[in-house]
């Protein structure tokens, strides 16, 4: 762990220029016209293609003589072989930069791309921290989900589907210089994601206020987060029209961008990220689905942290004794999943995979995650474990009673 953190935590992290609030995807696309670029590479999928959210930007890419192409189609996870295709379509193309618009696998995989262009070796070898010897194209970014954070991020997570893993790709250089926070573009977001996503961040700030590389920058990027989330991400999933929720949501997640980029992450990613590689669970609602059973394991170590969240909350106050505002965020978490429709177990779980899923969690978070709490791999089981369906019992057989005369 030591080799990672001093990546993430000493290191210059660039951070891009925000543009924030209705309509700043436009507003991105004009300044990036004016750059001087041969031609751009748009990365996106075929649903925000089809639903027309890139106008905005392209439009504004017309209006100032800019050249680009898309490539529309990335899917959840985007995995190894559709990675390439984007290079081989970067490399056909002769462009030079990127816009990723989308959610958290379009950001993934622009960021892979940009990678691969640059230092071109198998993807699988690109995997770690730095890599790659040359700095990855520039990347421009247009989140259409408030999750990720990947428009500030360092890290790029991407599916191998022949070993079923996440490989995660970690280089400062792949941060976008320029991001735009459009909220327009998430009003018509299903109310089921609104809420993965929205718990995807939450998860981003709290484990990178609760683990052992957290920097006061890293704490106040964070405790802003998860304010503004507990404030917002209801409005958000009941009212998904209301811009103003979903700007605050927007900036709650690139602050968790932020902070976990300092301060890094822990179990639940750990664990998330194997059941998105065995199962293709969406990260963000594995991460929800695990976040409550990770807080309670790892509640006796961090009572102090877990108070100051229930206060950045608002679900408690100054003043009252650190045991009673931990309690109150612990059941506040369980009570937002439940308020939001999060499932409380993993459908897809089953019993007999999860030593392989422990072991693998294990050795990802202890050799790269500031876990505030140690997990053998018999405990790792134990929280996951917590996760399987529940089974259900069959109600009892009504006894017919026999008459008496």
């Amino acid at each position: 762990m030591k080799g990672a953190g001093m990546v993430t935590r000493f290191i210059p992290i660039p951070q891009p220029t925000l543009l924030v609030g209705p309509g700043s995807s436009a507003r991105l696309g004009q300044a990036i016209a004016g750059f001087g670029h041969r031609k751009i590479l748009i990365v996106t999928d075929s649903i925000i293609s089809k639903l027309g959210l890139l106008n905005g930007l392209t439009d504004a890419l017309k209006a100032g003589g800019a050249q680009f192409v898309v490539f529309d189609e990335i899917t959840p996870d985007a995995p190894i072989p559709l990675i390439q295709k984007g290079i081989d379509f970067y490399q056909e193309h002769d462009c030079d930069a990127i816009v990723a618009f989308g959610g958290g696998s379009s950001m993934d995989a622009s960021k892979a791309i940009a990678v691969a262009v640059s230092n071109p070796k198998p993807l699988n070898q690109l995997a770690g921290y730095l890599k790659g010897l040359r700095a990855p194209v520039k990347i421009y970014a247009v989140p259409t989900t408030a999750g990720t954070g990947s428009e500030v991020t360092v890290a790029a997570v991407i599916s191998d589907p022949v070993n079923h893993k996440k490989l995660v790709i970690v280089d400062p250089r792949m941060v976008p210089k320029m991001a735009a926070l459009d909220p327009s573009l998430m009003t018509g977001l299903p109310p089921h994601i609104t809420a993965a996503t929205g718990i995807d961040a939450l998860t981003h700030a709290i484990e990178a206020f609760v683990g052992n590389w957290k920097t006061p920058y890293s704490d106040g990027m964070a405790l802003s987060a998860v304010g503004l989330i507990f404030e917002n991400l209801r409005t958000a999933y009941t009212d998904g029209k209301n811009l103003e929720a979903r700007e605050k949501m927007s900036l709650a997640s690139t602050y968790a961008g932020f902070a976990f980029t300092r301060a890094n992450v822990g179990y639940v990613h750990a664990i998330a990220h194997q059941f998105g590689g065995l199962y293709h669970t969406p990260h963000g609602l594995a991460n929800a689905i695990m976040l409550p059973f990770v807080l309670k394991f790892s509640h006796p170590a961090i009572v102090d942290r877990l108070a100051q969240l229930a206060v950045a909350a608002r679900v408690g106050k100054d003043g009252e004794s650190d045991d009673v505002l931990a309690q109150k965020f612990l059941d506040a978490v369980d009570q937002l999943n439940h308020d939001l429709g999060i499932p409380t177990s993993l459908a897809a779980l089953k019993e007999s995979d999860i030593p392989a899923l422990a072991k693998a969690a294990c050795r990802e978070a202890h050799t790269g995650y500031p876990v505030p709490r140690y997990m053998s791999q018999e405990v790792c089981e134990s929280v996951i474990r917590k996760a399987l369906p529940k089974k259900e019992v069959p109600a009892p057989t009504p006894v017919k009673r026999r008459k008496t005369k």
